[in-house]
């Protein structure tokens, strides 16, 4: 992934193609709608609108989870924990979670007894880490666990061992404000991300705001774009029968500009992901979303 310094001609055709075709789409506000999710313990409102923070500027004023930008059967689907495909996942991070596994016989659960330990950890992450000054992010935390305390090798990224277990431990957090930091220690990560966020890349010379600032709410290629918010995430998307994270959909979205990606994990998708999370601070984590 790079940045690109001058314009070729076919760069030059294809800005302006992708131009064009905003100039025609159709412009759509999100769904007037509230998420009130069916689970076991009776409904739980989420906050899917808020105010933007101080730290963006007014570059946005109000704030709206993906879930406005979802067609109604989508949106439904997420009403409901039996409905919500996302949720068998989370309950394979359950299996993982009580599963001896580690060279001794070590689990989760072991050390952490229930996963409601990790409530609030998914709200404030990615984050600093106060030991070490790393970036975490809660694949971090579940690695470091792998790996020091069962004598594992760490899990991939986007394994699937790796994003039952990020489904099972953001759910801890449902209904909580994301809550993301963006000064102290985390301040150089922000700002690494921020600009990581605005820089063009790839052939159609597109940013991230290029899609979820400048143009959200538009249709293009029949797709409602939203403001690229993360606090549903891991999320179950529909077109890929299977969850995701946030950094899976970072390399989605720059291999669209037809751009070399950054890798799940580097510094810059990390700096990335905490930029674009606290571009949600005060919206509600939404455990395991649905998703287009």
């Amino acid at each position: 992934m790079h940045r690109t310094a001058t314009k070729s001609v076919a760069q030059t055709f294809l800005g302006m193609t992708f131009g064009i075709a905003l100039a025609g789409a159709a412009f759509a506000d999100p769904v007037d709608d509230k998420l009130v999710i069916e689970t076991d313990n009776g409904p739980l409102e989420l906050v899917t609108t808020a105010p933007a923070a101080a730290h963006l500027e007014g570059a946005l004023t109000t704030l709206y989870s993906g879930w406005h930008y979802r067609e109604d059967d989508t949106r439904d689907m997420e009403r409901d924990d039996f409905d919500n495909p996302g949720m068998v996942f989370v309950d394979m991070g359950i299996d993982s979670w009580n599963k001896a596994q580690g060279v001794n016989g070590e689990s989760c659960a072991g050390c952490h007894e229930g996963p409601e330990s990790m409530a609030g950890l998914r709200a404030v992450t990615p984050r600093v880490d106060e030991k070490t000054g790393k970036l975490m992010t809660v694949e971090n935390y579940v690695n470091g666990c792998v790996t020091e305390r069962m004598g594992l090798e760490a899990w991939g990224m986007t394994s699937d061992k790796m994003k039952d277990m990020l489904a099972l431990i953001s759910m801890q957090s449902r209904g909580m404000p994301v809550n993301v930091a963006t000064d102290g220690a985390a301040a150089p990560f922000y700002a690494q991300g921020k600009e990581i966020y605005y820089t063009r890349y790839g052939q159609l010379e597109m940013s991230c705001a290029s899609c979820h600032e400048d143009n959200q709410g538009l249709f293009i290629r029949a797709d409602h774009l939203s403001q690229g918010q993360i606090n549903g995430f891991p999320t179950y998307r529909l077109k890929d029968a299977g969850i995701l994270s946030a950094q899976q959909r970072f390399v989605g979205c720059v291999r669209d500009t037809r751009a070399e990606t950054f890798k799940p994990n580097s510094d810059e998708f990390k700096a990335l992901e905490l930029y674009v999370a606290s571009r949600g601070n005060g919206l509600s984590v939404e455990g395991v979303s649905v998703r287009h």
